[in-house]
């Protein structure tokens, strides 16, 4: 059977010589044929897939109307990653380069049946190439950018660098920083650790959090028994790490390392033992339990920092005795709580008026934490 091999002229990029970067032109009929999209997702062993958000129907919608319409003008590139198996042959002649680019062609082998996998990746421009799929004009040239790259982690730290401007879902973000391993930018960087902790108090078996936090990979009929937002777990964690923080001591600021297993001990304990205190108020809909709740997670996570920092002090993080201890500090606030019913009489709030906005969030901390402080001077 003789190989469908589609040729184009191209630009090869002279950018880094270890990742060839080739600027061309395709039909709107061949990117479906061309490339695919690495959807995320996980696979029973918990293992992280691909990297794109779901598909935007309405977007889709309105970039495929203007495409249909009179006068068209599509500047926007999209951008693929390639695998190695393409092959550019540059012209022959002295003016074939200018030292920054070389003309040339690029032959990109096609598969053999629609059903097959497409030998190239959409890294941006998903809901565009979706719509271009689907445009009457399947001939419109297209502009395309392509860096060859079959590493998934290559693939992965493009795709978060170029949606910067417009900014990628949170829980994509959180959820793909822990499978990037080159440099990242400065915030990006801040995010990672607590992303990596959320992933595995989703994953591990010992983790009062498991199946519990709603990812960006979290599939359909998952999501009503994933009641916790990975959001406000990670925001939490970001707290936490601060110089106030509890879990702030095991960082090495000299040397950048940090004790996670140390870090993750600490988070089992204490939330094993909020799980234990308050198991009627566990593991259902925050419209059932505000402790479920992003004002909940993220007052409980500023009580913490409080409560670890007693049980550290006389117990090992994920020892028995730690675990019994946080829980005899948290029985301390048990009474005073309302996390299914009633109302918070020191907030003259009903329980399920509290939301997870700033103002809430910090009331709701700081009566945790005052009423936490006076009832441990009581019990002395």
């Amino acid at each position: 059977m003789t190989e469908d091999v589609l040729k184009r002229r191209a630009l090869r990029i002279e950018q880094n010589p270890g990742i060839p970067l080739y600027v061309f032109a395709l039909e709107a009929g061949e990117i479906d044929r061309v490339a695919d999209v690495a959807r995320i997702s996980r696979d029973e062993a918990g293992k992280l897939f691909g990297y794109q958000r779901p598909e935007k129907k309405q977007h889709v919608k309105q970039i495929l109307e203007y495409l249909d319409s009179e006068d068209v003008l599509f500047p926007n590139g999209l951008i693929l990653a390639l695998p190695t198996s393409v092959r550019f042959r540059g012209s022959r002649g002295p003016n074939s380069t200018d030292g920054l680019s070389t003309i040339g062609t690029l032959e990109i082998s096609l598969p053999e049946s629609p059903s097959a996998p497409r030998p190239a990746f959409i890294v941006d421009g998903q809901q565009r190439s979706l719509a271009l799929a689907r445009t009457r004009r399947s001939g419109l040239p297209v502009m395309v950018a392509g860096f060859v790259a079959e590493d998934i982690e290559v693939q992965r730290d493009q795709f978060l660098r170029v949606n910067t401007v417009s900014p990628l879902p949170g829980n994509l973000v959180t959820e793909l920083l822990p499978e990037v391993h080159t440099k990242l930018p400065t915030k990006l960087s801040a995010k990672k650790l607590p992303s990596v902790l959320v992933n595995a108090l989703n994953q591990d078996a010992d983790s009062p959090f498991k199946g519990l936090i709603n990812q960006a990979s979290t599939i359909t009929d998952k999501r009503s028994s994933a009641v916790v937002k990975d959001n406000s777990l990670i925001s939490a964690i970001e707290e936490s790490l601060k110089p106030s923080g509890a879990l702030f001591p095991y960082k090495n600021l000299s040397n950048g390392t940090v004790e996670t297993a140390t870090i993750r001990s600490i988070l089992i304990t204490y939330w094993s033992a909020v799980r234990d205190t308050f198991p009627d108020a566990w593991g259902v809909s925050p419209t059932k339990s505000r402790l479920m709740h992003g004002v909940g997670i993220r007052s409980m996570g500023r009580l913490m920092d409080r409560v670890m920092d007693r049980v550290l002090a006389v117990a090992e993080p994920g020892s028995p005795e730690a675990h019994e201890q946080a829980k005899a500090e948290l029985a301390l606030i048990a009474p005073h709580c309302h996390w299914t019913k009633g109302r918070w009489p020191e907030l003259n709030t009903p329980w399920d008026e509290l939301q997870n906005t700033p103002r809430h969030i910090s009331t709701l901390s700081n009566l945790l934490i005052r009423i936490y402080f006076q009832s441990r001077t009581s019990a002395s």
